[in-house]
């Protein structure tokens, strides 16, 4: 008894140890930041930038319409940012998804070398640098550029298509990007499918439609989950692609959080804006992963 006490105790310090670089790695660069920002937006914002160290709430007000003073007022155009881009996020998810899903199936049916080529192929542009794949876009969307040329020298249009500064650009940009990480955790899903079970579906006399309506669908939805917050989170916060694509003509929560911090010099109200857009994250992370905890449950009930 004592024998098996000791080797218990060697196992915790051995994992105490281990587990010890993580969370100082954590510690350092995501708790104490995030003390910070939680911090800094429930301050006064400095007259010059920066903060006053007064207890100030009403940061938030301008973005809930609670608490507000005499000198804040609700702003509904941030409301409005907001849900510009999480139809952004959404429309980027779900092109991710139409790209993804039949090409994991292409690629999981290949064999050998082709298979991997084709899976180095799909992850080929996490080697180019993000910027330079940005201003690829820039180029091929402007009035002068690829689409626009080919299209005009082909007689289908007269004049260039405001391709350009929009949210069909953003959206094109947040797809190039993105795509890899939806793609990866179907591809994982898509290689586990059981195709006895297809298979047994198709005996049974379903139709093609049914049995991945039924099968295959159910089968491969943990991939799409996965995939879909994976992609969604970072499209919801992206500014990059935005300030690059959309210009001053598409406005996204990452793009204002920046202008915050860094030309308005309101810190307090660019970390409210910062928490609340993590809260909402943060919560549809959770409703999703409890989803999934009582669809478990109900399968092995």
């Amino acid at each position: 008894m004592a024998g098996s006490g000791a080797i218990l105790a060697r196992k915790r310090r051995t994992l105490i140890l281990l587990l010890a670089p993580l969370t100082l790695m954590l510690s350092v660069f995501f708790l104490i930041p995030l003390s910070i920002m939680v911090i800094y937006s429930f301050l006064e914002p400095g007259l010059y930038g920066g903060v006053e160290w007064n207890w100030y709430p009403y940061n938030y007000g301008r973005i809930l319409g609670w608490p507000l003073n005499d000198f804040e007022t609700f702003e509904v155009i941030y409301l409005k940012i907001f849900l510009n881009s999480a139809q952004i996020a959404v429309m980027t998810v779900i092109v991710t998804f139409l790209l993804s899903y039949p090409a994991a199936f292409w690629v999981s049916r290949m064999t050998g070398a082709r298979k991997n080529m084709a899976l180095f192929l799909i992850t080929l542009p996490f080697f180019a640098n993000m910027l330079v794949r940005i201003y690829a876009w820039l180029l091929l969307l402007r009035p002068t550029g690829f689409f626009n040329t080919i299209l005009q020298s082909t007689g289908l249009i007269a004049e260039p298509l405001n391709l350009l500064f929009t949210n069909f650009s953003v959206i094109i940009g947040m797809v190039y990007i993105l795509t890899p990480f939806m793609f990866l955790p179907i591809y994982a899903s898509v290689e586990k499918l059981d195709y006895s079970l297809v298979r047994a579906s198709q005996d049974l006399g379903a139709n093609p439609i049914q049995t991945f309506r039924r099968v295959i669908l159910p089968l491969t939805a943990p991939g799409i989950i996965g995939g879909s917050v994976i992609v969604f989170i970072p499209a919801l916060g992206n500014f990059i692609v935005p300030a690059f694509l959309g210009g001053s003509k598409v406005q996204m929560t990452g793009n204002l959080i920046e202008r915050s911090f860094l030309q308005s010099r309101d810190w307090p109200f660019g970390a409210a804006l910062a928490l609340l857009i993590m809260a909402f994250v943060v919560i549809l992370v959770m409703f999703q992963i409890s989803r999934q905890n009582r669809a478990a449950e109900r399968g092995i009930a």
